[in-house]
């Protein structure tokens, strides 16, 4: 039996994106960077991206191709059956994030740029849906150069509340304020450079909040200002040996000390290290590991330790951190599952 801190659930794409998952599946990671399939949680169409409540044993997931999110509640080691019915969400919805207070959940749709806030009860089940679509039209450019669709792509809870979302199609960091009862409303936006595609984000202990682009394989930082808005303050590459063609950003951690970012980049199946400086204002590139891999969509840090979910090779590896360089080591482990999406914790 697998210790709930070693557990983690795996999103997957499933055979309506002609892939090769079977729903969500549950994984075991040992002290030593083994890893074993504990099975399949639950059948599920392409729950490409889930979230965790923060305080119910409850998941949620989007259904990619189904435009749908959907709770679901934990009822054995390893097992997750359907909380309530599926909730209609946007077109290819593919990233959900769940409040730290566990009032409510956000999902972002690549398809129409649409952000939709659903609200929770007690059980962790969803209640009501509100679209902030209305604040992001899907064919407004950010330069009049021509219409460019909006891609909404990911969430990021503040600690202050807010909410902070990216639009890889408008180049956009978005920042919005929760209000109960009716969704989020536009605070403000943080303009990238264009064509750049911003895509996931994680945040920096200082408050500087790290965005890997999709389309020029960087990372921006963000912090910030006295009055509450968020500027641009620097934009690096992602890699230390430069971008390949074809080759395309994926997601973003933080090592717990902060002192390292990963990027994963596809196509040329990389794990990037960045450098951070310890206040958060400085970001380097040192090195470019291979991912163990084919196609690297999503990775974990968690306890010395980083798991890749490999979508084109259809296994998870794990790669021992070394402490004083922050480089990967490995692969120490490996272990076949259908088209991995997404790597979450389950407690």
């Amino acid at each position: 039996m697998a210790n709930e801190n070693t557990l983690i659930w795996v999103g997957s794409y499933t055979a309506d994106r002609n892939a090769n998952g079977k729903g969500i599946t549950a994984l075991s990671a040992g002290d030593d960077g083994q890893l074993s399939s504990l099975g399949l949680a639950v059948v599920a169409d392409s729950p490409s991206f889930l979230a965790v409540h923060p305080t119910l044993p409850v998941v949620y997931a989007v259904a990619e191709e189904a435009k749908t999110v959907r709770a679901y509640r934990r009822t054995g080691e390893s097992e997750l059956e359907p909380l309530g019915d599926p909730w209609p969400a946007g077109e290819a919805t593919c990233h959900v994030a769940a409040d730290p207070q566990g009032r409510f959940i956000v999902a972002t749709c690549w398809g129409d740029g649409q952000v939709i806030l659903y609200e929770l009860d007690h059980d962790g089940a969803i209640t009501s849906r509100t679209s902030a679509a209305a604040a992001v039209d899907p064919h407004t450019a950010t330069s009049p150069d021509g219409q460019r669709p909006s891609r909404g792509h990911s969430s990021l809870m503040l600690p202050d509340g807010r909410v902070m979302t990216t639009d890889l199609g408008h180049d956009l960091v978005r920042v919005w304020k929760y209000v109960p009862g009716e969704g989020l409303q536009l605070d403000h936006q943080v303009v990238l450079p264009k064509g750049s595609g911003p895509r996931h984000m994680a945040r920096h202990h200082s408050g500087t909040v790290f965005v890997d682009t999709e389309y020029s394989v960087e990372v921006a930082a963000i912090r910030m200002e006295p009055d509450g808005t968020y500027e641009l303050t620097a934009v690096v590459p992602a890699t230390a040996s430069g971008v390949k063609d074809g080759d395309a950003g994926a997601e973003i951690a933080l090592s717990p000390d902060g002192r390292f970012a990963y990027v994963g980049v596809r196509g040329s199946d990389r794990i990037c290290v960045l450098k951070v400086s310890h206040d958060g204002t400085g970001l380097e590139p040192v090195a470019d590991v291979p991912c163990g891999g084919a196609w690297p969509r999503h990775h974990l840090v968690r306890e010395g330790w980083l798991y890749v979910a490999n979508e084109g090779s259809d296994d998870v590896v794990s790669f021992r951190l070394d402490p004083a360089t922050g480089l990967p080591d490995g692969p120490a482990g490996r272990v076949e599952t259908g088209s991995p999406s997404v790597l979450v914790p389950a407690g």
